[in-house]
């Protein structure tokens, strides 16, 4: 398949709806899903799913204070397995994977009660047409488990013996990636908001690859239903959360927002709308559900703190959490059974948010850059709209799309097609004052950016 970008997957050990388009020659702008992508939907495997979930869980526990130096068993040994298994998939295809570990000393902490070694296991596939170009496109998720708060989880550190299985809460996630590791960049991280690395070591060395960010999105809670009558149609979708205002916003960026608005046109919510198109595009029976809102009441992910450091993010999971098996010490109590164990796992469920994860993987390694320095024009008092941005450098860009909305509306619902050659659109008689815009780059194959939301300039 053809790749253009290079992915970083963040494993935390951590729309495509069809516009009305102008037609161009040569230009494939209502082209038919993707034959690869459908072909990778279809190889996606519950039951190979569920052999990576219980290999992950025979490691007896995955707490981050478990042994690193025993082969069978604690973090380190998963950490081995998942290492070991990222340089098989790169002997396969000839070494076209760079497979490395990044250690990190975390200090001591609230959870960590003795200065530990975190290990991140990071494997990179470059793309093809133009190498050079790096999106990085963090996906959070985690092969380490959390257990028991405050002085119980001191006591498993200093004991180093937790039982934790892990087999639907991390495990699920990571084997998300698991199933589309061929495609992209990988990163396998531990760390539970012991998170040095994600805070400082990893986005220093973004910073210093100097790698445009596409995005992270942090994957958790994948479960079986019990419930059928508490929790209508579990199997049929996964939400996906997303900030409006930027947590990194500055006083003079909240001053213009304030003024014009832009409140749900974040990066972060431009993200979740490309997931949620280009899911609906290939997926009938599997829907994303799009939640404003950063994340949950009580419960924060690993998105956030990329959030707060001006990274684009999005946090993935299942709608209705099941807060009995996850967190939790294995136990029974009162008669009700406590505990992340395999059997709370539906395999089929994460089958589907894997594939939902590899759409959006591979819809944006075939997708051009996106349009940079786009802008909305105010230099004059009118009731058109003046939209400008750079030329693309992308080889086979068939154009761009300007894309736009009523105020009220989630999703954007119309466009227009510009060529190529052209850098500016003029929207008649549609006021800047009535609808949201944006603009979005197009290959010749009919691929597409994501959108970027325009701000005001002269």
């Amino acid at each position: 398949m053809k790749t253009k970008i290079l992915f970083v997957l963040t494993l935390c050990l951590c729309v495509f709806v069809f516009y009305s388009f102008a037609q161009k020659a040569n230009v494939k702008l209502n082209a038919k899903p993707n034959a690869e992508i459908q072909k990778m939907i279809r190889e996606i495997s519950a039951k190979n799913i569920e052999a990576s979930i219980r290999k992950l869980v025979s490691f007896g526990t995955r707490n981050t204070l478990s042994e690193q130096d025993n082969p069978t068993r604690g973090i380190g040994a998963a950490r081995d397995w998942i290492f070991a298994e990222f340089q098989k998939i790169s002997n396969d295809c000839a070494g076209c994977l760079t497979v490395e570990k990044q250690t990190f000393l975390q200090p001591k902490a609230a959870r960590v009660p003795e200065p530990t070694n975190l290990t991140n296991v990071v494997a990179t596939l470059k793309g093809t047409t133009d190498p050079s170009r790096v999106y990085r496109r963090f996906r959070s998720l985690r092969f380490d488990v959390r257990l028991a708060h405050g002085r119980k989880m001191r006591r498993a550190g200093r004991k180093r013996r937790r039982f934790g299985h892990g087999g639907s809460d991390r495990t699920g996630a990571r084997d998300v990636e698991a199933q589309i590791r061929r495609d992209d960049r990988f990163y396998d991280r531990r760390g539970r908001r012991t998170g040095t690395f994600r805070r400082a070591l990893f986005r220093r060395t973004s910073r210093r690859r100097e790698n445009e960010h596409r995005g992270n999105v942090h994957q958790r809670h994948y479960r079986r239903r019990h419930d059928a009558e508490k929790f209508a149609e579990p199997q049929l979708k996964s939400v996906v959360f997303s900030e409006g205002v930027p947590s990194s916003e500055t006083e003079a960026e909240g001053n213009t927002r304030r003024s014009v608005g832009g409140e749900n046109d974040s990066q972060s919510r431009q993200l979740a709308r490309f997931i949620k198109e280009q899911s609906d595009r290939y997926l009938k029976n599997f829907k994303v559900w799009m939640i404003y809102r950063r994340d949950r009441y009580l419960r924060g992910g690993d998105h956030i703190p990329f959030l707060e450091k001006g990274f684009t993010a999005v946090r993935i999971t299942e709608a209705d959490e099941d807060y009995t098996h996850q967190h939790q010490n294995v136990r029974t109590e009162n008669g009700t059974f406590y505990g992340d164990t395999p059997e709370f796992v539906d395999f089929e469920y994460v089958a589907n948010v894997t594939r939902v994860n590899m759409i959006a993987l591979a819809s944006l390694a075939l997708a051009p850059a996106r349009p940079k320095n786009v802008g909305i024009v105010t230099a004059r008092l009118t009731n058109d709209t003046d939209l400008k941005w750079d030329a693309s450098t992308d080889a086979d860009l068939a154009g761009y799309e300007v894309v736009w909305r009523d105020t009220t509306s989630a999703e954007w619902t119309n466009s227009a097609f510009v060529a190529a050659n052209q850098t500016t659109y003029t929207a008649k008689s549609m006021s800047k004052d009535n609808y949201f815009f944006g603009v979005r780059a197009v290959d010749r194959d009919g691929n597409k950016s994501p959108v970027v939301y325009p701000r005001p300039m002269r």
